[in-house]
């Protein structure tokens, strides 16, 4: 059960090991998922990704979709649910934020087709699927439920320069 969207990785392989990372649980109501949301933006912040960046404000979009589905959809009584926001080097740089929850039979479909009519939700992954750089669900490793998690790549920075040789290279 890993549905992925049809957004291709720039390599294929082993996943990076983070260069930072946060995790937290979150009792499943709306004041958790809120706070969720906040805390990553704010942890993001602290690693230099700007509150009114396009790096945090995105991130933040798509962990409030995430954290609101967990909430909804996902909720079991007496049960959390987890996030972990890790950031990852290489080429590209990837911010990575997954949201787990207990509930193993309410998996999400990875469709671009819009709800029909003016039905009042069904349109948060859609938010996800077009401001992720990919998403995918994957069962949960540790105990019943899944994960949802979706990937944001960094525009690259700019080369380092070569140094400066005050000498020549073989004086």
């Amino acid at each position: 059960m890993n549905h992925m969207n049809n957004k291709t990785s720039p390599s294929q392989g082993a996943v990076p090991c983070p260069v930072r990372e946060f995790a937290m649980r979150f009792t499943s109501s709306t004041r958790g998922a809120r706070l969720a949301r906040r805390l990553v933006s704010h942890r993001l912040d602290s690693w230099g990704h700007p509150y009114t960046g396009d790096v945090n404000e995105t991130l933040a979009l798509i962990t409030s979709e995430l954290a609101a589905n967990a909430v909804r959809h996902g909720h079991v009584a007496g049960r959390d649910f987890h996030v972990r926001l890790s950031e990852t080097g290489g080429s590209p740089r990837t911010l990575r934020i997954e949201v787990t929850d207990t509930r193993t039979e309410r998996v999400p479909l990875l469709t671009a087709q819009e709800p029909p009519g003016d039905e009042e939700s069904g349109r948060g992954l859609l938010i996800v699927a077009r401001l992720a750089s990919r998403w995918a669900v994957a069962p949960r490793v540790d105990g019943p439920g899944k994960t949802v998690w979706a990937e944001l790549w960094l525009p690259g920075e700019a080369p380092v320069p070569a140094p400066v040789r005050h000498f020549p290279a073989n004086a």
